[in-house]
């Protein structure tokens, strides 16, 4: 499929824009690049992968909607907002708005499986979404660390899977704190439902089946006949989790129409297509007590911060991914608006926080999708369920339901990152492991434990800079990045207290290019301790005399004139007597001194 030209270039600001010119509009509505250059070829990819994805988001949104403890009308009512709003505001032709394993799982975390409170915890996230996006203030994002994802991730794969056996075996009165979860399942075994058992491990063999049958299809360039039947396994490999539970279902309605009742069914859901009204800013408890807007946020807590981040993460890797694969750019901060307007309106039809997913995703990408309006497409499906499907949702087996939760959330339990890790940088695995252990008691307390351990990381690095020391008798450091406050003390220290006094000390500050004014007056003190001991400190290959020039006149100009002179004298007039032969024709040679 041919990108139109606007995918290749995001919209972009002009150094002047004016507020109402067309190229600023556009900035703020990306439809506007593509629609003119809609044609009929566009359509037809469009509506084939809205199709193909509103096969794929039913089932599971209606399997999320559990993982979220909210009732399965939930999911479907998450799942149609994003590609209504996506198609004005998205910069990536991929991405798919709706419910997601993690999402779930994190407003489980926060609201408990309380409606009320995940419709208005939609509606807070969309507008720290959209504010962030509004005022520029993606980068925030660069500072969640990559093994902080990853441990986060893996432990939401296991959390969120293990969580599913119950209704594989059909148990019921599970805990949900994941340790006592493990143990009470364990317990309970004996109490087992066999046609649960049976209907969810079929379930899962074939998942499994198609899923391998789908990653080992032969290439385009084969036979015709190969080409027909590669799209057909493809087919029926992508609708896999459809074929699933509807045929779980027919069979759980066979079942129940003969009086057995021999599964776990979801029972009644409410019907029909879900008002819009504005969200619950109050509650009431089970005993009739008022809960006020106040208190609900309070109890939200750390999670009022975490779920709108890690939405924006999620949504904007995927994004980024498929940009990079297919060929275009997306505008980070665009998508932070285009994810919190979703969230904000969803929260007027009931949904809970939604973001980007991989799989569907992945699906829109491979079938190939033109524009964001196969969002249109998608949307309308999901909408056409909640309209005409609900009475027959309430046969779905958990069991089945359970087996499309397990099969799409174990690609993310990825073990292979941790030999990366390893091998590439073994501190890494501190904030990895944090956040994969913390997460098992508390997911918002896990990424933020993560979060603490690589920012503890990164200023460690930067308060003990990297110092290699090139020579013995006169001492010569090599600073290997830069020099800001909290490194002073740890770079005072080392030259002071080594183990044989030298003669002169040379800073070789090639790497170098920031010293704050801390460090400037330090050098100063240092200055002046040397010349009572009759140590001589030469700067070498300095990139940023004028700073250090100008901060240490600012500060030495009345009190230490005599300071200044050998600053001026040692980087300006190459003063460097004490030098060994050797180490002064190597720096006379380059010039650098």
């Amino acid at each position: 499929v041919l990108l139109p030209e606007t995918w290749l270039t995001p919209p972009t600001f002009t150094s002047a824009p004016r507020c109402c010119s067309f190229s600023t509009v556009k900035s703020w509505l990306p439809i506007l690049t593509w629609l003119p250059n809609y044609n009929l070829r566009w359509l037809q990819m469009d509506v084939l992968a809205g199709l193909t994805v509103g096969m794929t988001v039913v089932p599971q949104a209606l399997a999320y909607a559990d993982v979220a403890g909210l009732p399965v009308q939930f999911g479907l009512y998450s799942a149609f907002m994003g590609g209504f709003i996506y198609m004005f505001l998205g910069t990536s032709k991929d991405v798919t708005l709706g419910p997601t394993a993690i999402m779930s799982l994190l407003c489980f975390s926060v609201v408990g499986g309380e409606p009320h409170r995940a419709v208005l915890l939609s509606l807070l996230c969309g507008l720290i979404q959209a504010t962030m996006g509004l005022l520029r203030l993606g980068f925030l994002l660069d500072f969640i660390s990559y093994p902080v994802i990853k441990g986060f991730t893996c432990a939401a794969a296991v959390t969120i899977g293990f969580g599913q056996v119950k209704n594989i075996l059909g148990l019921r009165g599970i805990p949900t704190e994941f340790v006592l979860e493990v143990y009470y399942t364990f317990a309970k075994i004996p109490e087992a439902r066999v046609g649960d058992v049976v209907l969810g491990l079929l379930c899962l063999i074939f998942l499994i089946t198609l899923t391998f049958m789908k990653m080992t299809l032969p290439s385009d360039d084969a036979p015709t006949y190969t080409r027909v039947a590669r799209k057909l396994i493809w087919a029926v490999a992508t609708m896999r989790n459809a074929l699933v539970v509807v045929g779980a279902t027919v069979v759980s309605f066979s079942w129940e129409a003969f009086g057995h009742h021999i599964f776990t069914i979801t029972g009644e859901t409410a019907q029909g297509l879900p008002p819009f009204k504005p969200p619950p800013t109050s509650d009431t408890t089970a005993n009739g007590t008022n809960v006020t807007f106040g208190e609900i946020v309070k109890d939200f807590g750390s999670g009022l911060a975490v779920i709108p981040f890690m939405g924006l993460l999620e949504s904007i890797a995927i994004a980024k991914a498929f940009g990079s694969q297919n060929g275009y750019r997306i505008v980070a901060n665009q998508e932070l608006l285009a994810i919190g307007l979703t969230n904000i309106m969803g929260s007027f039809v009931s949904a809970y926080p939604v973001t980007g997913s991989f799989g569907r995703t992945a699906v829109n990408s491979q079938t190939g999708v033109c524009t964001p309006a196969g969002g249109i497409v998608t949307s309308s499906i999901v909408l056409l369920s909640l309209a005409f499907l609900m009475p027959a949702f309430c046969y779905i087996p958990k069991a089945s339901l359970a087996a499309v939760i397990i099969c799409a959330v174990a690609p993310m339990a990825d073990y292979t990152v941790v030999k990366k890790m390893w091998k590439i940088y073994k501190l890494d695995l501190l904030p990895f492991g944090v956040t994969f252990l913390v997460c098992f008691w508390e997911v918002q307390y896990g990424i933020i434990a993560g979060v603490a351990m690589s920012g503890a990381l990164l200023l460690y690095n930067t308060a003990r800079p990297k110092i290699k020391v090139l020579d013995h008798d006169t001492l010569v450091l090599e600073l290997r990045s830069g020099v800001s406050f909290p490194a002073t003390e740890y770079l005072m220290l080392f030259l002071i207290f080594s183990e044989s006094p030298p003669r002169s000390v040379v800073l070789d500050c090639h790497h170098v290019s920031v010293i704050d004014y801390t460090v400037v007056t330090e050098l100063a003190d240092l200055l002046r301790q040397f010349k009572a001991q009759g140590v001589r400190l030469v700067f070498a290959r300095l990139e940023v005399q004028v700073l250090l020039l100008r901060a240490a006149k600012e500060y030495l100009k009345e009190k230490y004139n005599v300071l200044m002179g050998l600053i001026v004298g040692y980087i300006m007039n190459l003063n460097i007597n004490g030098l060994d032969s050797e180490l002064l024709s190597y720096y006379e040679r380059s010039g650098d001194v």
